[in-house]
């Protein structure tokens, strides 16, 4: 029910529009009940978790369980529980004036009693925003009791001339000030053991010990925790006990599929509508982005305990534009569509996002992203073209032409920065490439990038050799660097 919250501004008002005092997690549980029913989307913008997550998700909430999503880095923990506020109802009535979100209906604190025993209908009344009640919390190690839960303030007792003894002289610390909010602590086992214990009371029986005051407070708190998996995280663990107290445990994972992980990406990245007016990026890279990703999280060289984040891909993403971008300016174009030789600036977005084991730290991070490309490169070339080694086993080789250009001692040496122009006059020079990338059912615009792809395809499967100079990046015959070392 939506109430006129501009008139309503004291106990008895409202009290004659009919509100009903509720927990909050009832109140999400009716919304959630509200929003299944009329088929509406309950997390607009979580992707690739509709069959998995979110319906573990919605049990939880609908039990009015408390939750903790565990899951690697870069799964959407925190953004999921940021759209959990969307199911609080819109304005609430409060006690106005005091420290707690203290429900006029249903106080809680000494002080909001007092208040209703001397105004009473009279109370006055403030109506927060459900932003206003979602509170997070990142834990560190240095995060205390009393930033949690509260302490004495002496400078409190002091003004108001109060014993230690006397309640009032209490700061109630972050948890208190959720009540009837959707309180948030993210990387959980990052939290001391002693502080984790601090909150056995709170989920159990609802209230709180500030030293050594006999407060009972009901709190009406939604808490969500996530962390990283405790074989993953050195820095502490979840102690048991606080675990057993979490009805709800909730895995995330990465995307399933390379059509969700580009949806991801692309809903994520921030790029300008100006840029990407400019600059077309074809699926076919957009997909070879991906399998880097997803070659990233299998490969043997990076620490799978760690995981590989999705804002690897979105980072590549913003990265990718950019390069274009910079080419752009540099040769004064106005458009321009993306190449493989592009991905070249998209090296740092992977150095910095992956963790290596000990054989990735003697590869280096610089060679473990080139070990990723290129077996991204193999998978994505065997889905379109045939095999080199296997092209000649009907009448004619595929690849004949190519191999036969090469090994007469042909170089192709493509810029990085090359204007469109150039580019493509480069890959035109080369007898029989169009005629191979064109193999395939595709789009003329998409030709030049193709034959590139044929080029840096046939690498991999050393038909031909690919050296990375300071800018550029050339292509020849794999004995062409024997015979010049004999030399």
């Amino acid at each position: 029910m939506k109430y006129d919250i501009n008139k309503i501004k004291n106990l008895g008002q409202l009290k004659s529009a009919g509100y009903v005092s509720k927990s909050i997690k009832q109140e999400i549980r009716e919304n959630l009940i509200d929003r299944l029913t009329n088929n509406q989307s309950n997390y607009e913008g979580i992707i690739g978790y509709e069959s998995t997550v979110m319906p573990d998700i919605e049990r939880a909430l609908l039990s009015k369980h408390n939750i903790l999503l565990l899951g690697l880095r870069g799964q959407a923990k925190t953004k999921i529980a940021r759209l959990t506020a969307d199911l609080l109802d819109e304005f609430i009535p409060i006690i106005d004036g005091l420290e707690l979100n203290d429900d006029p209906l249903n106080p809680i604190t000494s002080e909001a009693i007092d208040i209703l025993n001397k105004q009473g209908d009279k109370t006055a009344i403030r109506w927060i925003s459900r932003e206003e009640r979602y509170i997070e919390k990142l834990a560190t190690p240095d995060v205390s009791i009393a930033d949690l839960i509260g302490d004495v303030d002496p400078i409190k007792a002091a003004s108001l001339k109060l014993p230690y003894s006397d309640p009032r002289v209490i700061h109630y610390g972050l948890i208190p000030r959720s009540h009837r909010s959707i309180f948030v602590i993210n990387e959980l086992p990052d939290l001391q053991a002693r502080i984790q214990v601090s909150l056995f009371n709170i989920l159990q029986e609802g209230d709180i010990q500030i030293r050594g005051f006999k407060l009972r407070l009901p709190l009406d708190i939604l808490f969500i925790f996530t962390a990283n998996p405790e074989d993953y995280t050195n820095r502490g663990s979840i102690i048991t006990p606080l675990k057993d107290r979490i009805e709800s445990q909730i895995l995330t994972h990465y995307p399933e599929s390379i059509e969700i992980a580009r949806q991801i990406t692309d809903q994520e990245v921030r790029i300008s509508e100006d840029v990407k007016n400019k600059i077309i990026i074809p699926d076919l890279l957009r997909d070879y982005l991906e399998m880097i990703v997803f070659q990233a999280r299998d490969s043997e060289l990076i620490d799978d305990k760690s995981g590989v984040s999705a804002r690897l891909s979105i980072t590549a993403m913003e990265n990718l534009y950019s390069t274009i971008e910079r080419r752009m300016l540099l040769n004064k174009e106005k458009k321009s569509t993306g190449r493989y030789s592009d991905f070249w600036g998209v090296i740092p977005s992977i150095t910095g996002k992956v963790e290596l084991v000990y054989e990735g730290e003697q590869e280096g991070p610089y060679n473990v992203a080139l070990h990723l490309m290129s077996a991204a490169l193999k998978d994505q070339f065997l889905e379109l073209y045939p095999h080199p080694d296997q092209s000649n086993t009907g009448e004619k080789d595929l690849y004949g032409t190519l191999r036969a250009w090469f090994g007469a001692g042909n170089e192709l040496l493509i810029t990085n920065d090359c204007t469109d122009k150039e580019y493509i006059e480069k890959l035109n020079s080369v007898p029989g490439l169009k005629k191979v990338a064109e193999s395939i059912k595709v789009d003329k615009k998409l030709t030049p990038l193709l034959m590139e792809f044929v080029l840096h395809g046939l690498t991999e499967f050393e038909t031909i050799s690919k050296e990375f100079l300071d800018n550029d990046i050339s292509f020849k015959d794999p004995l062409a660097n024997i015979f010049t070392d004999l030399n």
